[in-house]
């Protein structure tokens, strides 16, 4: 069946497609059964005794809690299911045939049917079995009535009492066992009937293909395909939807085109079935085009199932406008009370509207199903409504799995990982289901809490129930001992894994590790080993390994790795174009950050929030504004993280700053419906701090709606320290001292403070006290990139291969600026140490050890590229500006404030960071 196709959207010759020729032979025994998973098979009882099996999943729900819509099965459900099989016109039984109660059994089971009526069904079984001839086209009607009826096992055994089993009565329980979670016994029956020789029809070629699709089984769908190409069923429209739904299903678009390209009629759901595939394939405009020239080609009229997809298709491209119109139409059509079309609407409101939009679509719905309630849950969690959430899932008529699940997520989604290890514990008490995806939050649960011991009990009962073997199971793991610090149980999980088990999901998640652990050269060497490897580099690796290179200022392997994705086609991931701009503007190239959003095809909040930050980074205030200025204006939604990055923009712009910033507030909360957190506070005290108002930092405090937490005190503590202002210092101090007792930075905020107002003692006390509680400082650690590695110094630092050049060149640097008129700032150095000593300890600080190997190491002429983890103190700042006079050189500095250009002994933060 090898054809040339032409796809109807674009009309361009595609590659030649050829399907296996091989035959279904009726005398292959079950056994050699070609199955691609023989797990599923083995796991499954394939007795004649009632199964006892896990209760099918709801039509419209897949494994994670954040399905969207029901998509169109393979073909039409109302039309494929066998219809109640018609008394036929002769008997060759003339007793039967003369008996008139046998023509009400029909109409009976019909009703019974109808009005779902169990009992009436099994009295008119009850009359059957007393007739004194088996008569099979009756015993298939009691059959296709059971199955519809939904009493699978009854309908088995109905079909076990045949003598004779013709075409029909195979078929009926073929789609009655692939309906009901009971594929393989639907294959199996398929080989009998094939063994009797009993010669296939169009239904049961679909009810085959129906268990292949669940199965997800290519290899047994392409025999199927081959011999419904043989006995030329392929003319009929539901078996060719059919394999189109399968070839869907397994990701073979090329196939489903072919397939539509050569149908000789199409109806409604092939359109609707190339259109799902299309999306699948993150073809998002394909699917538009198509839904055009569906109604343009074959005049077809949009069902509930094409515009739940197209919503699908407006969610994944964040085409807002799309959407509203899709809606619009849904509206004008009739179909704005369908609910597999407004649960779509409720997906794509969730991720391209706001709150409001959601819960009014929701308010309007005549009917609810547990996929609506579910979704909700998930909208509310997504915007960050965690009471909303919970009261919702306490209101929900009724649960399942996927229900806890989407709590579930939703808390770890939120940072609520306490919340989330005790909905599970409640989950294991009330015998809820546990799956992939419940494990993989449970532990992701677990690593936000960061808890050794409770990371050890959950991987146990993971391994106690045998879930260890799944790949998304052991990379969760290992992001688990990440975030937990356990990096050498993390190495040996991963090295210990068996090369032909390890997956390219697992190898991410390490990277992440290393990055999150601070072991950034690991995380590059890892990302290069597994491209020596051949292992699949996913999205989500490759932006792992941008936000290393960006937090490295690693622009090389960043623009590498950028070339990758291009040549991958992995641009169109909005997640790996976000990656592409932090990259570069971390690594100071402000100019190719903005270039590379502006080549991404769709953005999403992310996208501009990191252009906004890359601005703020750089010190462009206005710029970042500007951003802002644009998502206003383009009717976007932003989410909390661009309204802290606007707060800190106003660090960079002075005008009409307290008006604005209280503007801003009072936008977020009656315009976006956004609460301001204890950090958006937080950072407004640090901007009026930054300008000198304390007076309105402390007077904003004091008006907080809430208790002002440790970040908005650690915040003034901050700007006190620079403004020497030691009252409202040592109030904050001790309001921080109270809420996080345990914590390092504090004590070095409030011994800083006493240091600068030259309060020695209390300086001194204060490290004391650090010292006897055991808490060290971060320590300042910079770093430079030469030949594509990664120069690392702390102060003092004689570790380095070359560290006797280094010092002897910092010697004659130090020199030459004290020549120039460079003059030591000591006042932050304990008073009782002599002189010379303050200066010994200032004069090796990391960031003058890696400035003078970049000045060894640069050519002449070029610009010196250094990272710092914390902020540049004062002394190294006015060094670095005598430096750029006596090397001639442009110097930059990446450092916690954000980037500092040091040339002909200016700064471009004007000395203000």
């Amino acid at each position: 069946m090898a054809a040339i196709f032409h796809h109807p959207t674009t009309g361009a010759a595609a590659t030649t497609t050829t399907f296996p020729q091989s035959i279904l032979s009726p005398h292959i025994p079950f056994p050699h059964y070609p199955s691609k998973s023989p797990q599923v098979i083995s796991s499954i009882s394939l007795s004649k005794t009632p199964l006892s099996l896990p209760k099918p999943k709801p039509q419209l729900i897949s494994s994670s809690p954040t399905s969207r819509t029901q998509f169109p099965s393979a073909s039409n459900p109302q039309t494929l299911q066998p219809l109640f099989p018609q008394k036929p016109n002769t008997h060759s039984n003339s007793s039967i045939n003369n008996d008139p109660p046998t023509i009400d059994y029909f109409n009976l089971l019909r009703l019974s049917v109808r009005y779902g009526d169990i009992e009436l069904a099994m009295s008119v079984h009850a009359s059957i079995l007393k007739l004194e001839e088996e008569d099979t086209h009756l015993s298939n009607a009691l059959i296709v009535a059971y199955l519809k009826l939904g009493l699978v096992t009854h309908a088995h055994k109905v079909f076990l009492g045949l003598s004779c089993p013709n075409v029909v009565s195979y078929s009926a329980m073929i789609s009655g066992f692939a309906k009901s979670n009971r594929e393989v016994l639907a294959v199996q029956l398929f080989f009998e009937m094939r063994g009797s020789g009993i010669e296939p029809n169009e239904f049961s070629f679909v009810a085959i293909l129906t268990a292949c699709i669940r199965l997800s089984e290519l290899k047994l769908g392409f025999q199927v395909h081959s011999l419904a190409m043989k006995m030329g069923h392929l003319e009929c429209t539901f078996v060719s939807n059919a394999l189109m739904g399968l070839y869907s299903k397994c990701g073979c678009l090329d196939f489903v085109v072919s397939l539509f390209d050569e149908m000789p009629q199409r109806d409604i759901a092939s359109w609707n079935t190339l259109i799902v595939g299309v999306v699948k394939d993150l073809d998002y405009d394909g699917g538009f085009d198509l839904f055009r020239n569906m109604q343009r080609i074959d005049g077809f009229r949009v069902d509930q199932f094409t515009l739940s997809t197209l919503l699908v298709a407006s969610t994944g491209c964040l085409a807002w406008m799309g959407g509203r119109e899709i809606h619009a139409h849904a509206q004008r059509i009739g179909l704005e009370s369908n609910l597999s079309v407004n649960n779509a609407l409720i997906g794509f409101y969730t991720k391209c509207g706001n709150v409001r939009d959601v819960v009014a679509l929701f308010e309007r719905m005549p009917l609810k199903d547990i996929i609506t309630w579910t979704e909700m849950i998930t909208a509310y969690m997504e915007f960050g409504l965690i009471g909303m959430a919970v009261e919702t899932f306490d209101r929900m008529p009724e649960r399942n799995c996927v229900s806890y699940n989407a709590l579930l997520a939703g808390y770890c989604q939120n940072g609520k990982g306490s919340r989330a290890l005790v909905l599970f514990c409640k989950m294991v008490e009330g015998g809820v289901e546990l799956t992939d995806f419940t494990l993989t939050s449970v532990i992701n649960a677990c690593g936000l809490l960061m808890e050794v011991k409770i990371s050890e009990q959950i991987h146990g009962f993971v391994v106690k129930f045998g879930f260890g073997s799944n790949d998304c199971i052991e990379a969760a793991l290992l992001d688990m001992y990440t975030r937990c610090g356990r990096m050498a149980d993390a190495e040996e999980m991963f090295y210990h894994c068996p090369a032909n088990q390890s997956s390219s999901i697992t190898w991410t998640s390490m990277i992440c590790g290393y990055a999150r652990n601070g072991q950034p050269d690991e995380a590059i060497s890892l990302f290069c080993l597994m491209r020596v490897e051949d292992m699949v580099v996913d999205e989500v690796a490759m932006a792992a390994a941008l936000g290393v290179c960006g937090t490295l200022g690693f622009h090389a392997i960043g623009e590498q790795i950028h070339c990758l994705a291009l040549k991958s086609g992995f641009m169109c991931d909005v997640g790996v174009g976000n990656g592409i701009i932090s990259m570069y503007y971390k690594c100071g190239n402000m100019e190719d950050a903005v270039k590379a959003f502006s080549l991404m095809s769709k953005h999403d909040i992310v996208s501009w929030n990191s252009l906004m930050a890359g601005y703020l980074l750089h010190r462009q205030g206005d710029e970042a504004l500007d951003v802002w200025s644009k998502i206003e204006k383009a009717g976007l939604n932003p989410d909390a993280v661009t309204f802290l990055l606007v707060i800190s923009a106003y660090r960079h712009t002075k005008s009409n700053l307290v008006d604005n910033c209280h503007r801003l507030f009072e936008s977020m909360k009656t315009k976006y419906d956004i609460e301001p957190a204890s950090e958006h506070y937080a950072s407004m005290v640090a901007v009026l701090g930054f300008w000198g108002l304390l007076e309105e930092a402390e007077d904003f405090i004091n008006k907080m709606p809430f208790e002002p937490e440790a970040s908005v005190w650690r915040a003034l503590l901050d700007t006190c320290r620079i403004r020497l202002n030691t009252r409202l210092g040592k109030q904050a101090a001790k309001q921080i001292l109270a809420l996080e007792p345990s914590n390092p930075s504090t004590y070095v905020l409030v011994s800083n403070l006493y240091s600068a107002s030259g309060r020695w003692q209390c300086s001194e006390m204060v490290r004391d006290e650090m010292r006897k509680k055991g808490f060290q400082k971060l320590p300042g650690q910079s770093w430079i990139i030469h030949q594509n590695k990664v120069h690392s110094f702390y102060a003092r630092d004689k570790t380095h291969y070359q560290s006797k050049d280094i010092y002897s060149g910092l010697e004659i640097l130090i020199l030459e600026c004290l020549k120039a008129g460079y003059i030591p700032d000591t006042s932050f150095v304990l008073h009782e140490v002599e002189e010379h000593q303050k200066k010994d300890f200032l004069f090796y600080h990391s960031a003058k050890l890696v400035v003078t190997y970049g000045l060894l190491t640069t050519r002449p002429g070029k610009p010196i590229r250094v990272m710092k983890n914390i902020v540049l103190c004062g002394d190294c700042h006015t060094f670095l500006k005598y430096v750029s006079i006596v090397s001639k050189r442009e110097i930059y500095v990446r450092d916690g404030s954000g980037f500092h250009c040091f040339l002909n002994g200016q700064c471009s933060c004007r000395d203000y960071w």
